[in-house]
């Protein structure tokens, strides 16, 4: 017996909420189709020569019943993101000046100065970057921010493979710390739109997902006893 597919509407729990079928605000890992809302060069708290270029990204609006994070949470009547939201670093580790094992030295300020060139590759705007000069890197990424999210760059889509690291909250609920993995043989993390002969990287849970360490919660279950085990009802 054959069954018709044709017009068939998947169905999948992704970007839902267990509470209902709202589309949660929070961007993902997977592959995504994002616009830059804002740059961040931060200093790692760990360690004051190490920095982390943080994405504030957003998506394409979400159609349907979505209700997107305040732009101002301050203001609870401002509006709202029309798509989901998420802060991705640029990359797996932060950016600091080191050397190798190999004997290669390498430039935290060159480095960064590369992620930049890329990022302005898949929005078309490499001359606009290579017009900025700046006596600092910190003052080279503020111009940066202002060149791809105060002009025309902040309305240009783009795809991206978004990975995570998993991490459990006070609450028990897992987390994503999310990142762009490194470009390899495989693939690359961010690409422009319609890009023919694509080199996109496809997301791969085993691949792109640290996960969390699970608590050993064996003891915790053993000695589990609900109130009210020998009546109809639970008290919770």
């Amino acid at each position: 017996m054959s069954v018709n597919t044709k017009n068939k509407t998947m169905l999948s729990t992704k970007d839902m909420a267990a509470g209902g079928g709202k589309v949660r605000p929070v961007l993902n890992p997977g592959n995504q189709v994002v616009k830059i809302n804002n740059i961040t060069f931060d200093q790692t708290p760990y360690d004051k020569d190490a920095y982390n270029i943080t994405l504030h990204v957003e998506t394409e609006p979400v159609k349907g019943e979505f209700e997107g994070f305040l732009v101002d949470p301050s203001n609870a009547n401002g509006p709202r993101y029309e798509g989901q939201v998420g802060r991705v670093r640029f990359s797996p580790w932060p950016y600091k000046d080191a050397d190798l094992p190999s004997g290669r030295k390498v430039s935290r300020d060159t480095e960064v100065l590369k992620s930049m060139i890329y990022l302005s590759e898949v929005l078309d705007m490499r001359d606009e970057l290579d017009a900025i000069e700046a006596s600092s890197i910190e003052e080279f990424m503020v111009e940066a921010n202002k060149l791809f999210c105060e002009g025309p760059g902040c309305t240009v889509f783009f795809n991206a493979c978004v990975a995570g690291r998993e991490w459990e909250n006070k609450e028990g609920y897992v987390n994503n710390d999310l990142f762009l993995p490194r470009m390899s043989k495989d693939g690359i993390p961010l690409e422009a739109l319609n890009k023919e002969n694509s080199r996109l990287l496809s997301f791969n849970k085993e691949n792109h997902i640290i996960p969390v360490k699970k608590k050993n919660t064996d003891e915790n279950v053993n000695s589990f006893e609900p109130n009210g085990a020998g009546g109809d009802d639970f008290e919770l």
